[in-house]
């Protein structure tokens, strides 16, 4: 069982680690992104939502143009979910989103517009846990916060030899230890570039596959580096199989072109989103069609199957194509949506993406594909 360091050992882990890595950060690490210029409290805060799970190179054109509509904290809290959402899109993980709109609405109901310099204060915001918090602190007002996002977790657990999966409260509960010890002795003034330095030292030196540990500012007191097991820490997350669904979506069209979409509820998987009509089971399906459209799913086209992995299941989406002569309810829910008009709406991405294609390869389906596809059970 991991435990933390006691306090004789506090000096020497602390002053070695950050005495070696700021010299690094100053000549190696990255001095030249968006948010760092200027590093303000919302830009800060708004980088950090956009780089959980998500690499800096996929996230540098969504901030920049996220930032374009949204220049404020209350010209986001401002802004409609569906504005929100659309801008988003792609990017993935959405109750980032829909947890950074009502972040900044709180902040203009509760502290004046601008996100509070209080740790506890960042912390109740929605979508802002303990490490997002000390990150802004530390960024944004170089105040004395320590982090724990996955690059840190992995530099702390090889540096320190720390046995287990990070993510068990033992094991982080140890690692958050470490990283207050080594905050400690940043200088002052310091804090922003010492909490870059090491998200920067995880993503370039230290990383997940093969780290570069033969240019590594710390390989001198790395246990990882002297013990030969930079492969082997940190300790992996035990392994499972994810779960396999089917489901079963309408594309349907009508008379000038405009595609069907439907608003997800305010929660589960594509929360909030708009999307194609979709149902666990073919029956189910052409029963909320029969309640809800005119016109007829016969003849209805089979298109490719749409493969798409959650973090908890692998999805196998059936699409049935079909023109339409229109609704038969007035739901709030549903809206004939102009093709020019997506780039306006959240949509997920394979959604996004197979509407926007202009050329979706079609399957005719026999009747008897489309007798099995309208009657077919969800399987796990």
């Amino acid at each position: 069982m991991p435990r933390p360091p006691a306090a004789s050992e506090t000096p020497a882990i602390g002053d070695a680690f950050v005495r070696r890595l700021l010299p690094w950060f100053d000549r190696n690490g990255r001095h030249d992104l968006p948010w760092q210029h200027p590093r303000t409290p919302y830009r800060v805060w708004l980088s950090e939502i956009m780089l959980q799970q998500t690499q800096v190179a996929t996230v540098i054109p969504y901030f920049l143009k996220f930032l374009s509509v949204f220049p404020s904290l209350p010209a986001l809290a401002a802004a409609s979910n569906d504005a929100v959402m659309a801008q988003w899109a792609g990017l993935g993980y959405y109750a980032r989103a829909r947890n950074l709109h009502a972040a900044a609405q709180q902040c203009v109901a509760l502290h004046g517009g601008e996100l509070p310099r209080d740790i506890d204060a960042l912390h109740a915001l929605p979508g802002i846990g303990r490490s997002t918090a000390g990150a802004i602190l530390s960024q944004a007002w170089n105040d004395r916060f320590a982090i724990l996002d996955g690059n840190v977790k992995r530099v702390l657990t090889r540096y320190h030899g720390i046995e287990g999966f990070p993510g068990l409260p033992a094991v982080e509960k140890v690692l958050w230890a470490l990283a207050q010890v080594h905050v400690e002795h940043v200088p002052a003034g310091r804090l922003a570039d010492y909490t870059q330095a090491q998200m920067d030292l995880g993503a370039t030196v230290c990383t997940r596959n093969r780290p570069a540990c033969v240019i590594c500012p710390l390989q001198e007191d790395c246990v990882a580096r002297r013990e030969g097991r930079s492969g082997q820490l940190p300790t992996p997350k035990p392994g499972k199989v994810l779960p396999e669904r089917e489901a079963v979506a309408l594309l349907l069209r009508d008379a000038q072109g405009r595609v069907l979409l439907q608003k997800r509820p305010d929660t589960g998987i594509w929360a909030q989103l708009w999307t194609l009509p979709q149902a666990d089971s073919g029956s189910a399906l052409q029963d909320w069609f029969d309640a809800h459209v005119l016109g007829s799913l016969d003849d209805a086209e089979e298109l490719p199957v749409l493969q798409h992995t959650f973090s908890h299941y692998r999805l196998h989406l059936q699409i049935l194509s079909r023109r339409v002569d229109g609704l038969r309810s007035d739901d709030p829910g549903l809206r004939w949506v102009p093709v020019q008009e997506l780039p306006s709406l959240g949509l997920p991405a394979p959604i996004r993406r197979l509407l926007e294609s202009g050329s979706v390869p079609r399957v005719p389906a026999t009747r008897r594909k489309l007798r099995a596809a309208m009657t077919s059970k969800n399987t796990e």
